[in-house]
């Protein structure tokens, strides 16, 4: 599985950015994809995911309301469109993809980070 994360920039606090996530070579363990973040300084964490056959979605408390995650079956391609973004958001995204959504065991399979600046 090969994941490419894209869309990244600076952004005023406020503002709204979307990120994509080209998916290739998907399996079937890798069902779930999903977006986790590293900001400087800070461990990594979980942002929002979702199963790639059901469409069921998981978010983060901290982006419920502002994130929202979805698939593109056509293009192959997973979004994150974050709205209302605050300077706490700023952080390295990254696109990761496993058999499940689960935040209890590292994913199996990463894609490069896209960098966040939300800043004014």
């Amino acid at each position: 599985v090969q994941l490419q994360a894209s869309g990244g920039g600076l952004v005023q606090p406020g503002g709204s950015l979307r990120l994509s996530c080209a998916v290739s070579g998907r399996t079937p363990s890798s069902d779930a994809l999903g977006w986790f973040r590293q900001a400087p300084e800070k461990e990594r964490e979980f942002v929002a995911a979702i199963n790639w056959s059901s469409g069921i979605t998981y978010y983060a408390n901290f982006v419920k309301g502002r994130f929202t995650i979805s698939r593109d079956n056509a293009k192959n391609t997973v979004a994150l469109q974050m709205n209302n973004l605050k300077p706490e958001d700023t952080a390295v995204y990254y696109c990761a993809a496993d058999s499940i959504a689960t935040t209890r065991r590292p994913w199996n399979y990463w894609g490069r980070g896209t960098l966040v600046t939300v800043s004014s």
